[in-house]
């Protein structure tokens, strides 16, 4: 495959990561999501395409920005500068101008050969962690030519590659891809379907469904859950969804706690964030539920707390 020939967008490549699949790993983030979850940490990975930022707590109020937009999309005002959502189209200009980094674009198109080459300048560190690259986003299988792509890329380099999901994905699309991976971080939310598509709309079936096919691909799975307080995070709910990962014979299932962490961006895209009272979980509360997925039998793990 001619990996100079397979582009995709992305919005980061963070190295040396350890919360993102066994070992220092490289996080390729993708962008694009079907899912628009309150609690999203990341949620300029949502939209598909480039998108700007903008940090008001940063303004300068000079105007540059503003007499720079050739589409005459942004308006200097008293408080700071508005963005018509509109006309403007992404085009880097006002935040080339922009001398205080309030202004930034997110989002860039990569070619597969640009993402492995980043990747590669960590291979040392990779072989002594037995780390490797993970595929985040987003949602990597939104993006699945180019998610190949750097699967396959990284198979020929001899770097383990693992592959976030949330599994709302066409059945062909998520086997195609997972089947080049040598771990799938698969997450599951809630197992009650009333529940799920109250909070997030419809999918759950055709999520539970994928995460029963991904695991009879012969790919070693984890299944993560985000642990929402007032949502998930009670100990009936975590068993039943560690009973579920039991019953695919899935041996480890991680906890995520919520975190508030990415509130400030969803300022800087001109979005309310909808969960900016709720707290995090409480140590002793994920102690709990970890030693609840224990008593199964399983291996419970809680991530990055």
């Amino acid at each position: 495959m001619d990996l100079s020939g397979v582009c995709g967008e992305i919005f980061d490549i963070q190295r040396f990561s350890i919360h993102d699949g066994p070992g220092i790993r490289t996080t390729v983030f993708l962008k694009g999501c079907p899912l628009r979850c309150p609690w999203c940490s990341n949620p300029e990975s949502q939209c598909a395409l480039p998108q700007l930022l903008y940090s008001q707590s940063r303004c300068l109020k000079c105007g540059r920005c503003a007499a720079s937009c050739p589409e005459r999309a942004l308006t200097l005002r008293e408080d700071g500068v508005e963005i018509d959502g509109g006309r403007c189209v992404p085009c880097e200009e006002c935040s080339r101008q922009c001398p205080s980094g309030a202004m930034r674009l997110v989002g860039r198109l990569a070619t597969a050969a640009e993402v492995l080459a980043e990747v590669a300048r960590d291979q040392v560190f990779y072989q002594h962690s037995r780390g490797g690259m993970t595929l985040s986003g987003g949602e990597p299988l939104a993006q699945p030519d180019f998610a190949l792509a750097l699967l396959e890329g990284a198979r020929d380099l001899g770097v383990h590659s693992a592959v976030e999901t949330a599994g709302l994905v066409e059945a062909d699309t998520l086997e195609r891809v997972l089947r080049r991976a040598d771990l799938v971080l698969f997450d599951v939310k809630h197992m009650d379907a009333a529940v799920y598509n109250s909070a997030l709309g419809d999918g759950h079936a055709t999520i539970l469904d994928n995460a029963r096919r991904a695991s009879r691909l012969g790919v070693e799975m984890i299944v993560r859950v985000p642990v929402i307080p007032g949502f998930n995070d009670q100990p009936h709910q975590v068993a039943a969804i560690a009973a579920f990962a039991r019953s695919l014979s899935v041996p480890e299932l991680h906890l995520l706690p919520y975190h508030g962490y990415g509130a400030v961006k969803y300022a800087t895209l001109g979005r309310r964030y909808e969960m900016a009272a709720t707290l995090p979980p409480a140590p002793e509360q994920l102690d709990s539920l970890r030693r609840e997925v224990a008593r199964l039998g399983m291996v419970a793990r809680v991530i990055g707390s």
